[in-house]
Parts: C-alpha cells; structure tokens; sequence
C-alpha cells in the first residue's frame, strides 16, 4: 500500500510515541521521511524502524525551541528530498500538574516555548516551502486538553488551546494556497509522557474515566494523522480532531 509513494513528510517529536508511530506509518506506505527530534540515539532509532516498514527515512536533531534549528531542520529535509508535502508538528512535552500560582516562570517557559512556539516556528519555515510548491498538508499535535480542561492544567491547557487557535488560523490564512492545516487532540495514550501516571496507584480510576475503558495506542492516534494528510481528507483543514475513547463526549 503506497498511498504516500513520492511524498516527503517531516515528523518532529520523532524518538517516540506518537511521532515514531507515525514515522513508521508513513514508511509503511511509501513515504519518505525526515525524523526530527532532540534525542539522537531514539531518533535514528526511528528511521531503522521507518526503513524497515519500507520508507526512506533521515535524522535531523531538532529542538524545536531554537529558530535556527528549526529553520535548519526545513532545509535539510528541502537538501535531502527536494519537498515537503507533509508535516507532523508533534514536538511537544508533558503536563505539569500544577494550579496556576503554583506555576513557576520556568516551568511556564518550558511547556510553551515547546508545545506552542515549538508548532509556531515549525509552520513559520515549513509554510514558505509549501507556497513555492504549490501546497502542502500540516497537521499539529495538540491534545484533548486543547479543547477542554482539568484542574491544575492551566498552563499546559492553555498551551494546546493555542496550538487548536494556530491551525485554525493557519488554515485560514493559506486555505487559498491549497495548504491544508488541522490538529489532532489525543487523550490518554500509552506513551512515555504518561508511563508515570499508569503507573500511579489511581490508574485503573483514570482508566476508568474514558468511556471505552482502555488507554489509547500511539498507532491509533498515528492512523488518524495518516488520514488526515491522505487524498482521502482534501477538503478537509481547519479542525480540531479528538481522538480519546470518548472523554471528550
């Protein structure tokens, strides 16, 4: 099945989780793949595992919160594949728990200048290239708490109800140049942000909460991603996508 055969796709966020589930995906399909992310040894990890569902894939150590790494990143996937079709801005880090006077000004820093600023600057040197070439697809990871809240999530909350508004916006500023922009909103998902949380002694309750009664798969988050940047969604840009078992209902 080589529904993306020919196409470049960028992931940031890429060493694990839901960005390597999509990674390999893609690879699965024929595409070939630009993994970004700042840990170089699961990063590399994940282009062995892209080549072996069958795509072309390359490393590019990213952090998605320095300008000139980002920009780097867009140009070594332009050097390397000569396009982007597809970009996946899944670069993003943990909530912390924390109520809103609680929350330091480093802590504030960490979870926006990542989770925001981090899809901000990925759009920022990936859109031009999309111009130049006519259009594009890009898809950024925010999370169920984007379009909802719990307490003590204030400012990761925030964070991803931004990264919602940025590809709302985005998708309507570029819609006319045939760039399409949405965003994905997991729940729980069996990755390493919350191996801690599984791990709490309050799981099952937690569990118990989403109405199919069982934690999400990177993969099933990753398929929708693959959806969304396929043929099959063209008319599709501008919205919001939860994937949660139903926590959202």
């Amino acid at each position: 099945m080589n529904t993306f055969a020919g196409k470049v796709v960028l992931v940031t966020g890429g060493s694990s989780g839901i960005g390597r589930a999509a990674a390999i995906k893609f690879g699965e399909r024929g595409a070939r793949v630009m993994v970004a992310a700042r840990r170089e040894k699961e990063g590399k990890e994940t282009v062995e595992m892209t080549k072996k569902a069958g795509g072309e894939a390359l490393f590019v150590q990213t952090d998605v919160r320095i300008a000139s790494q980002v920009e780097n990143m867009v140009q070594q996937t332009i050097k390397k594949y000569g396009r982007l079709d597809i970009a996946f801005n899944n670069a993003g880090v943990g909530s912390i728990m924390a109520r809103l006077i609680r929350t330091t000004e480093e802590m504030f820093d960490e979870v926006v200048d990542t989770n925001f600023k981090g899809v901000w600057l990925s759009m920022k040197y990936e859109i031009p290239v999309m111009l130049e070439q006519g259009g594009g697809v890009i898809i950024n990871n925010a999370s169920i708490a984007g379009v909802s809240t719990a307490e003590r999530l204030s400012v990761y909350s925030g964070s991803k109800h931004a990264v919602v508004a940025i590809s709302k916006a985005a998708a309507t500023e570029y819609g006319r140049d045939n760039i399409r922009v949405v965003a994905v909103c997991p729940g729980w998902i069996k990755t390493a942000m919350t191996e801690e949380l599984r791990a709490r002694k309050d799981a099952d309750a937690i569990q118990g909460n989403i109405p199919l009664k069982r934690w999400g798969e990177p993969e099933e988050v990753a398929e929708m991603v693959i959806w969304l940047a396929s043929g099959a969604a063209s008319f599709v840009t501008g919205g919001a996508f939860v994937i949660s078992g139903g926590m959202n209902v």
